[in-house]
């Protein structure tokens, strides 16, 4: 007869299953280190790419700082050039509005007054003269104030004078120009 000796069976049976438990732990322990592992890369190649992001967005954030530094240049140097041009046009229109008082002026002249003074200040002018007598004075101002040139014209000073013993009148006119 056969004996078989089953309770040594049991004794290796404890050391295979414990042998078992003891590889499924120590996989366990591996997939889960695997899985951190996998975890933790993943992790850091995110991290990794977030800071190539924002070290692209700080660039071009500096790139368009940089923009915005020239074109609030560009403005201020298009601000100075504007006023410079409006500076211009109104010492172009002041000056084409000298040149067109002096002819006015010229213009509506009587053959018997002599002007010795003609100053423009603003929208000002004044003019001080020498006349034969009052009524050419008069015609005069009459003749500056038909013209579209100027909004108003008045007598300051009308004065007698002896020249040669010549007896004259000496005037002063202030003229206002209407705006142009």
């Amino acid at each position: 007869m056969i004996k078989i000796n089953l309770l040594h069976r049991k004794k290796e049976g404890k050391v295979a299953k414990g042998r078992k438990e003891m590889m499924i732990t120590v996989a366990a322990i591996g997939l889960l280190v695997a899985l951190l592992a996998f975890l933790h890369w993943q992790m850091m190649a995110k991290k990794e790419d977030m800071a190539r992001r924002i070290a692209s967005t700080e660039q071009e954030i500096a790139l368009y700082k940089s923009k915005i530094e020239k074109a609030s240049k560009a403005k201020e140097e298009q601000k100075v050039l504007k006023d410079k041009l409006e500076i211009i046009n109104s010492l172009k229109k002041q000056k084409s509005s000298s040149a067109k008082v002096l002819d006015e002026v010229s213009v509506q002249k009587p053959e018997k007054i002599h002007l010795e003074v003609l100053k423009k200040e603003g929208s000002k002018v004044g003019i001080e003269g020498i006349a034969l007598d009052d009524e050419t004075v008069a015609n005069f101002m009459t003749n500056l104030r038909k013209t579209n040139l100027f909004k108003s014209v008045d007598l300051i000073v009308s004065e007698q004078i002896e020249q040669s013993k010549i007896k004259l009148k000496k005037f002063t006119l202030s003229c206002e120009i209407l705006p142009m």
